[in-house]
């Protein structure tokens, strides 16, 4: 039997420091990315978006956390983080009435073209509930667009489902009006 590698190099996930250069950077040329896919809308960040996002998730902190999935270069050092940033997930802590516990939204998912089906995704999410059992979450929740497929089909793997408290009454949809 011949022995099967990961197709992927060595890939870290870790959490985002905010206040780290190199992780700001990478947070926003990712996020700026997927800003530009059509999943994100197809337009990229505004300046005054790149220019105090990071800044503002800092000062949420403890409510706002990200981790981010760092794939390291062939022949570089192996120091965590070494390497070339390829995913991203934005998550802020919510409370549920309900449970009466905090909770977890997971607001963005952001794995680069080049890295996607290599299950980063996946890797993240996995990171991200681990974290969020360390806060004592009672779960994850996140929203999806219906025709991004491949995500809802990622989400389903690691156990995500449509929300619904009494099928009689459906499952739960997203809703939103813009203030500005």
């Amino acid at each position: 039997m011949t022995p099967t590698t990961d197709p992927i190099p060595r890939v870290t996930v870790r959490t985002v420091d905010y206040a780290d250069p190199r992780d700001a950077a990478a947070l926003l040329a990712l996020l700026d990315g997927y800003a530009q896919d059509m999943a994100g809308g197809g337009k990229p960040l505004g300046a005054a978006v790149k220019q105090g996002l990071v800044q503002a998730l800092r000062q949420r902190q403890p409510q706002a956390f990200s981790v981010m999935a760092w794939v390291e270069e062939e022949g570089a050092a192996s120091a965590p983080g070494a390497g070339v940033a390829v995913g991203l997930v934005n998550c802020f802590e919510g409370f549920s009435t309900f449970a009466c516990k905090p909770l977890v939204n997971v607001h963005d998912v952001v794995v680069a073209p080049a890295w996607r089906g290599h299950r980063i995704a996946q890797r993240m999410l996995q990171e991200v509930e681990v974290l969020a059992r360390g806060r004592g979450a009672c779960k994850l929740t996140l929203e999806v667009l219906a025709g991004n497929r491949a995500a809802i089909h990622a989400y389903e793997r690691e156990g995500f489902a449509a929300y619904a408290l009494d099928p009689r009454m459906g499952s739960a949809q997203f809703f939103q009006k813009l203030l500005d």
